[in-house]
């Protein structure tokens, strides 16, 4: 075993544990969260380890970086999803690789996706980005709409050919009423959720936690949780 496998390898059983326990706190049994590997910054070679693992889904946030990374790793049994904010401009990019789009959050987003999936005859799962620092029906500091956009929102993904609606998503926000409370927005999210499924029963995905705060995450009822520094490690900045 290489000393990077065995670095992922520890750092992974370590995330797996916290998991583990976390939904044992919690009452819930630990095939009911997904580990979501946020591999970003971090070279295909990594990714390929990460599915020697056992990894089955990666996420990235940036399409200049997941291009290729997903190119040569498109052998391997993974499920990529894309988290970042995305402009209209890389959509055909990230349908290309992505399977589900994490970060939906406006309109003209999902006739852009839609019409990229019918021309590749592809399927792509969407998640709407919910901001918990934003007004009612305005946008976050880092994207995402405000609750009183979702269920229109919602809509439009269930009905756009191409797509399917698979839940919610979000980032604990650094300001609003929710800073620094990491459980309590994830337990609001639950909440949309909740109100979602009435009208969107197969919408039952919510991604949230990330490394620092996915014991809240699982706490509050996360399906999801995307984890990236603790299983890679921090990179080093470049320059």
């Amino acid at each position: 075993m290489t000393d990077r496998k065995a670095q992922l390898a520890e750092n992974l059983a370590k995330v797996e544990d916290r998991i583990t326990t976390a939904c044992i706190s919690a009452g819930r049994k630990r095939e009911e969260v997904t580990l979501i590997v946020v591999t970003k910054t971090y070279p295909a070679s990594d990714v390929r380890i990460l599915s020697e693992l056992g990894v089955r889904h990666v996420a990235e946030n940036r399409d200049q970086d997941a291009a290729p990374k997903a190119a040569e790793c498109s052998d391997l049994p993974l499920t990529w999803h894309f988290v970042g904010q995305l402009q209209t401009n890389k959509v055909r990019s990230v349908v290309g690789y992505a399977d589900l789009v994490q970060s939906v959050d406006r309109a003209r987003l999902v006739t852009a996706l839609s019409k990229e999936a019918v021309r590749t005859e592809r399927e792509i799962g969407c998640l709407i980005q919910v901001a918990l620092d934003a007004q009612e029906s305005g946008r976050g500091e880092r994207g995402g709409v405000g609750t009183g956009g979702i269920e229109e929102l919602g809509e439009l993904v269930a009905g756009a050919p191409g797509l399917r609606l698979d839940g919610l998503m979000t980032v604990a926000p650094l300001t609003g009423e929710y800073a620094g409370r990491q459980q309590a927005a994830f337990e609001r999210l639950m909440d949309l959720s909740t109100v979602l499924r009435r009208a969107h029963p197969a919408a039952n995905m919510v991604s949230a936690g990330m490394s620092s705060d996915l014991e809240q995450a699982v706490a509050a009822g996360a399906t999801h949780v995307r984890v990236g520094t603790a299983v890679l490690g921090v990179r080093p900045r470049l320059g």
